[in-house]
């Protein structure tokens, strides 16, 4: 059998797949499936959305389009951008200048967290499949229920009702094959509820060792939400930590691998950001499973510190 270190000296990132019990996936996880990258989750819409993603977050539009060829090479599929990110445009050249068939990639973008009303949040749509030049985004999400400036601070319930039906005529008419949201808690999900006439497929939160809101979680696929995990290496400041490096050791992984594949065992959508082919590829190597003594360990952790990001809202602490 070829090993782990083999797959990653070819720079695909995918080692045979180890037993796991997790529940749910078209793929679930077992000796004949090849890949992690070739497992996915059915939304609630009937869409089916690739468990491992590549999060595009701070990747400058000038190189994202190479980031992102490189992950297609190592397998990837689903890609993460937004419009805050201010590299849709490389993300659309990526995609229409590799060879791939469309419906094989599934592109997730957001609506900037600042635009609170339907007509700028409808525009806004309007202008990412511009930017990107593409017929449909597979999945579109409200950023944040707040503006950043005001992130966790005044509800904008009425504001966030306006933004998701532009979300829900853009499915409509085709623009967009599924919608969402990100950072919502159980509040602002409820308020959406109360007026949605389609219902939200996802919820993209920050989820990782130590800060894992395992409320909001059950919560979510309670109401046959989604729930992808953003930052799932806490932006590499949980690999500075040395019980996960210990039992990182323990299972021959990478602090950074056994971070993802926590998120995985949680039945999340992982999303885990890099630039580099190599840590991309080696991301993907994941298809180890985490014992229930270790996973029921790392659920006990705390950790909170993100260094130099922590001036970010969603760091911040709120």
């Amino acid at each position: 059998m070829t090993n782990r270190r083999d797959f990653m000296k070819l720079g695909l990132g995918a080692a045979i797949l180890a037993p796991n019990l997790l529940s749910g996936l078209e793929n679930p996880i077992n000796s004949n499936v090849d890949s992690v990258l070739d497992s996915f989750f059915t939304l609630n819409n009937g869409a089916k959305i690739p468990r491992l993603g590549l999060g595009l977050w701070r990747i400058k539009n000038n190189i994202v389009e190479n980031v992102i060829k490189e992950a297609l090479k190592i397998g990837y599929r689903h890609f993460d951008t937004a419009q805050a990110y201010e590299n849709e445009k490389g993300v659309g050249m990526a995609v229409r200048n590799y060879n791939i068939e469309r419906d094989k990639l599934f592109i997730t973008s957001k609506i900037r967290a600042e635009y609170k009303d339907y007509k700028s949040a409808s525009k806004s749509i309007d202008d990412s499949l511009k930017l990107m030049k593409l017929d449909f985004i597979d999945l579109m999400l409200i950023h944040s229920p707040q503006p950043w400036k005001d992130f966790r601070g005044g509800d904008y319930f009425n504001q966030n009702v306006e933004v998701y039906k532009a979300l829900e005529d853009a499915q409509k008419a085709g623009k967009v094959h599924s919608i969402g949201v990100s950072n919502f808690l159980q509040k602002d999900l409820e308020n959406i509820f109360k007026h949605c006439t389609i219902k939200p497929a996802v919820n993209q939160i920050l989820t990782h060792i130590g800060n894992t809101p395992f409320d909001l979680i059950e919560y979510c696929k309670s109401k046959d939400l989604v729930v992808e995990a953003y930052s799932p290496i806490a932006h590499g400041e949980l690999l500075k930590d040395p019980s996960i490096k210990a039992m990182a050791d323990k299972y021959h992984v990478s602090p950074a691998q056994l971070s993802i594949r926590y998120t995985l065992e949680l039945g999340l959508v992982s999303l885990p950001k890099s630039k580099t082919p190599g840590f991309i590829a080696q991301n993907a190597d994941v298809n180890f499973s985490i014992s229930k003594e270790d996973l029921e360990s790392l659920k006990k952790l705390h950790f909170k510190d993100y260094g130099e990001h922590s001036y970010f809202p969603v760091f911040s602490g709120k």
